[in-house]
């Protein structure tokens, strides 16, 4: 499409600046339609840019008719009417605008607009707003005019731009209304999304936590784990991994009871979990009383120094367990390993662990042990 709007001299209103300015406004149309229906690359930025100088100046030549008719004192039913329209363009042009993603033909809608409006802006208000000037200069007062223009005015012609305005200013309305319901109804389906994100996000928290205990389950430490042997594997680093176990664990509950044995189980991991500092740390149940935790990028003695503050940190506690042969109080054994992994890296991981785990079991529990060292115990 080469042009949306022809020029000829219906158009012309015998005042110089509308004229220019009215000129003006038709090429900025038609660059408009000619971007609206472009294919190239750069389509968007081109037609932003259009719509940007089209809005500006559209404004402008409103500003500069309206002071016309401040000039010559127009009369004030004319220049309300006239106002009304300017404004009711401008928002119309603005929503359509906003409005052109969620259009069927975005580009027929918004030129048949544009040209249908300019057609009937100039044939109908600003022909008239002219012939009343031109009066005024002649001597006639506004208000005479005002009266002259709407008397003389072929009724045929009259009544027909009278009812294309009212026509206009339905749609105006209606489309309005429509696009307040588009955007309430993109509101709600951005809530409605939202809302689903948010509703997935805590499904998956929960199945991949352990929902006594509010750390991870075995699934996602075997998740994890595999996933941090993989990074590590591609990078050459180590990987800690430690497996904890509740000493006489069995013979806490049958001393306490099953609800304090909950109560032992989430202080201990609340315990456990605030050693691991940093965000690639998991901190899972294992079993029932049993716990493990990856390290991600850490060798034997980072790995070994977290068993130790965390064997700390749980005789700390210092919760009575006077069934226990380790202390007097609850206390965990932890087997710590730590390597580069290989192909079989995880379950090899869990097995030096739980290895280091029987050991510290045999060492007389309380304490945390790794392959090659002696254990590392608290005093009783």
């Amino acid at each position: 499409m080469d042009t949306t709007f022809v020029w000829d001299q219906h158009f012309v209103t015998d005042l110089d600046s509308v004229d220019e300015q009215h000129h003006a406004l038709v090429d900025l149309f038609n660059e408009l339609s000619q971007g609206l229906f472009s294919k190239r690359s750069d389509r968007e930025v081109v037609l932003a840019d259009t719509y940007a100088r089209l809005l500006s100046y559209t404004e402008h030549h409103f500003q500069e008719e309206e002071e016309l008719m401040a000039k010559f004192a127009v009369d004030p039913r004319h220049v309300e009417s006239h106002r009304s329209m300017h404004q009711q363009f401008v928002e119309q042009v603005i929503m359509l605008w906003a409005q052109r993603t969620t259009m069927t033909d975005p580009a027929t809608t918004l030129v048949g607009f544009l040209t249908s409006w300019l057609g009937l802006h100039i044939l109908g208000i600003d022909q008239s707003m002219a012939r009343q000037i031109k009066s005024i200069r002649e001597g006639m007062s506004p208000a005479d005019a005002y009266d002259k223009e709407r008397g003389n005015h072929d009724n045929g012609t009259q009544a027909l731009l009278k009812m294309i305005g009212k026509l206009y200013t339905a749609l105006t309305a209606q489309n309005a209304q429509l696009a307040l319901a588009n955007q309430t109804l993109e509101a709600r389906v951005a809530r409605r999304t939202r809302e689903l994100e948010d509703a997935n996000a805590r499904l998956k928290a929960l199945s991949c936590t352990d929902a006594l205990l509010g750390i991870a389950n075995r699934a996602h430490f075997n998740e994890r784990l595999e996933q941090t042997c993989a990074i590590a594997r591609r990078s050459g680093r180590p990987v800690g991994m430690l497996l904890i176990d509740v000493d006489y664990f069995k013979r806490y509950n049958d001393r306490y009871g099953h609800l304090q044995g909950d109560a032992c189980l989430q202080a201990v991991a609340k315990a456990i979990q605030s050693c691991a500092h940093r965000e690639t740390d998991v901190v899972a149940r294992y079993g029932g009383e049993e716990f493990a935790v990856i390290l991600a990028d850490t060798d034997m003695e980072g790995a070994y120094a977290v068993a130790q503050r965390m064997v700390q940190a749980v005789q700390a506690l210092g919760l009575a367990h006077d069934r226990s042969q380790a202390a007097p109080v609850v206390t965990i054994s932890a087997g710590v390993c730590s390597l580069v992994p290989t192909g079989a890296g995880a379950k090899l991981l869990v097995r030096e662990a739980d290895q280091a785990l029987y050991r510290a079991k045999g060492a007389g529990r309380n304490c945390a042990m790794k392959p090659d060292t002696p254990a590392f115990s608290i005093p009783n």
